[in-house]
């Protein structure tokens, strides 16, 4: 049974950094892309960076592009989420999500989920 573990949220100040974690366990861990999205209130749910499993291919959202980094540990089925010059837009829950085989975008394309955790940037 895969199961996927977030942590790291918090209330930060803009301009401010958080690292966003994702343990995993009950799958092979370098056989997963790994995703991260994020739902603000009153919003849809929306892509902002994925690794593939070899942590060799990135792709991010336009939004979060040169603010945040995805990285992972293949040795610890961890991933993570550094995010640097925080914005308030940036306000949201963020889910990891994994998906066996290549990267993705599209959350339909990822068939398991963390439970969340809350990033709030003041202002």
């Amino acid at each position: 049974q895969v199961q996927l573990v977030d942590s790291g949220g918090g209330l930060v100040q803009a301009g401010g950094s958080l690292r966003l974690s994702c343990a995993t366990s009950g799958l092979t861990f370098s056989n997963y892309a790994m995703g991260w999205f994020r739902q603000a209130p009153g919003k849809e749910r929306e892509f902002v960076a994925a690794i593939s499993g070899n942590g060799r291919s990135t792709d991010y959202a336009g939004s979060v592009k040169d603010r945040f980094t995805i990285f992972r540990d293949n040795t610890k089925n961890t991933v993570y989420l550094q995010m640097n010059k925080l914005k308030p837009e940036d306000t949201a829950i963020y889910y990891c999500a994994a998906r066996r085989g290549i990267v993705r975008t599209t959350q339909s394309d990822f068939g398991s989920w963390g439970q969340g955790t809350q990033v709030t940037v003041s202002s």
